[in-house]
């Protein structure tokens, strides 16, 4: 009996792929994702790494300073909120994208009836749980030297985690815009300096009373000042303004940032 007969096909049928659905798409791209993780471990150690280190130096340089110019600050506190979005910030996939894109499996996928959306929004998924990865040895150092979130609890505790996340995840837009518009590693990389001198414009390291005029004046206008100081409430209790002002300010920076991904993803689609 022939092959054909055995199928159920009649001689010559063109067989067709099917598209198998959004989230069936979204769900392969992400769980390739975090199954690639572990190849990258040496960006994503050192990622976890560093803000440990700048955590403990900027608390042993500055908190006695801190304690005598503003009373009743809890600086260690303080400082953990800046440790989570400097460790989340510009980690993402879109390296591994590039890759995709440099050796050619993008565009193969491109050939398949994939969603076209799905390919960047489960990247985003495995971006997600990274960095709610990336934030646990933080928050256990955190509790190491004595911050504690005694006034909101384990719920609080969660939410700054989930903070932390969403605007690592809202900032990623930047990287992926880059990533499919250059197709370039080395400008991937750069990408964390769009947000590295932002970090400087802000309330990261001292309070907006005790600064100059000018810079204070300035923060006023940074998201990242909002997205801070939505996090550090968590610590004195449940305050609706700043973690409304802090989702606002996210909401923003993702808007702007994943606009220019989506719009990157459909310019590397019509190239082809």
């Amino acid at each position: 009996m022939s092959e054909t007969a055995l199928s159920g096909r009649p001689a010559g049928a063109v067989i067709r792929a099917r598209p198998s659905g959004f989230f069936s798409d979204m769900a392969s791209v992400s769980s390739r994702a975090l199954r690639l993780l572990p190849r990258d471990l040496e960006s994503i150690i050192p990622a976890m790494l560093i803000p440990l280190f700048f955590l403990v130096v900027t608390i042993g340089a500055i908190q006695n300073l801190a304690d005598q110019a503003v009373s009743g600050i809890d600086y260690k506190a303080f400082q953990l909120p800046v440790a989570i979005m400097t460790a989340v910030t510009g980690m993402s996939r879109a390296t591994s994208l590039v890759i995709d894109i440099s050796d050619g499996y993008f565009a193969r996928l491109l050939m398949t009836p994939v969603n076209r959306y799905a390919l960047l929004l489960g990247l985003m998924v495995a971006d997600f749980t990274l960095f709610v990865v990336m934030a646990v040895p933080v928050i256990a150092l955190g509790f190491i030297i004595g911050v504690s979130f005694g006034a909101t609890g384990v719920l609080g505790l969660v939410v700054f985690v989930v903070f932390g996340a969403l605007w690592g995840l809202a900032y990623t837009g930047f990287p992926y815009a880059i990533a499919l518009r250059t197709g370039n590693p080395a400008a991937v990389n750069t990408s964390f300096l769009l947000f590295f001198p932002f970090m400087f414009l802000t309330t990261a390291w001292v309070d907006r009373d005790v600064m100059t005029d000018w810079l204070a004046a300035i923060t006023w206008f940074n998201p990242m000042t909002y997205a801070l100081e939505g996090m550090r409430s968590l610590f004195n209790g449940w305050d609706g303004w700043a973690l409304g002002r802090a989702l606002l300010a996210i909401g923003a920076v993702g808007v702007l940032a994943q606009s220019l991904a989506f719009r990157s993803l459909r310019g590397r689609i019509r190239r082809g």
